[in-house]
């Protein structure tokens, strides 16, 4: 290290004047109550402007729900004019579709809901549209607003059985080929119909009817500590047991009449 005076580095002043990170601190957050309620207030006028740029009766319900996820129910007949508005609409711009999935009510006329998840990356912004029906009543094909649908409508086909009306490739995406029945529907038994198999003779996998078989067992409901009077080796001390003499008294009382 060098001596001289000249290449020594001036000493540092500590100077908080020019610091910004106090103020930046004092700052309100993103996790502040004033905060969530404006944008819980602005997720409601988005609804609002959605539910008065469609005709009269297509938004069924609009709430926010948690302060910040904005939440449509829409008649099943207004879908595809919904959607077109929120994704061609300038202030909506909801360009991509990120997720479409379905919900089983079985109590509920309409048991089934198909939920979309909508983004807008311009506007930095997301709305869930949910929409009912029934087991045979279709719903609309979006397939032709987001190409991507065709992969979440046949999930939700294969799933829950929701016919997508104007859908051209409806076909079973996790299931497979010939399975019965559509397993995330409540009524579905958990054993499913057939079971999977390696037949070792057949030298292939087969298809059978689930069999729950199960051996008839008995059983005593004993703990293995009471239900255990010997330790095996103690057959030999009970052989060989000597008998201690009774005292005075308990044989007197034996030998009475």
């Amino acid at each position: 290290m060098s001596t001289c005076r000249a290449a020594r580095r001036p000493p540092r002043g500590w100077s908080t004047a020019s610091c910004s990170c106090r103020r930046r601190s004092a700052g309100r957050g993103p996790s502040c109550v004033a905060d969530a309620t404006d944008r819980g207030a602005a997720l409601q006028a988005l609804g609002e402007a959605v539910r008065m740029a469609l005709p009269h009766g297509t938004v069924e319900s609009l709430e926010v729900e948690r302060g910040q996820e904005l939440v449509l129910r829409i008649r099943r007949e207004g879908l595809i004019e919904s959607m077109l508005l929120l994704r061609d609409g300038g202030q909506f711009a909801f360009e991509q579709c990120m997720d479409i999935c379905g919900t089983d009510w079985p109590e509920k006329p309409e048991r089934f809901e198909v939920v979309y998840n909508l983004l807008s990356l311009s506007l930095n912004q997301r709305i869930r549209v949910i929409v009912s029906t029934d087991a045979a009543t279709p719903i609309p094909s979006v397939a032709a607003i987001w190409p991507t649908a065709t992969w979440y409508e046949r999930e939700a086909w294969d799933m829950y059985g929701i016919v997508f009306a104007g859908q051209t490739d409806l076909r079973r995406l996790l299931t497979d080929y010939g399975f019965e029945g559509h397993p995330l529907r409540k009524d579905f038994p958990l054993t499913g119909y057939v079971e999977v198999r390696y037949d070792e003779e057949r030298k292939q996998v087969v298809y059978e009817p689930v069999k729950l078989t199960q051996d008839f067992r008995n059983f005593d409901f004993l703990s293995p500590w009471e239900g255990m009077t010997t330790l095996p080796g103690d057959e030999k001390v009970h052989m060989n047991r000597i008998e201690a003499p009774k005292p005075a008294g308990e044989a007197a009382k034996g030998t009475a009449p």
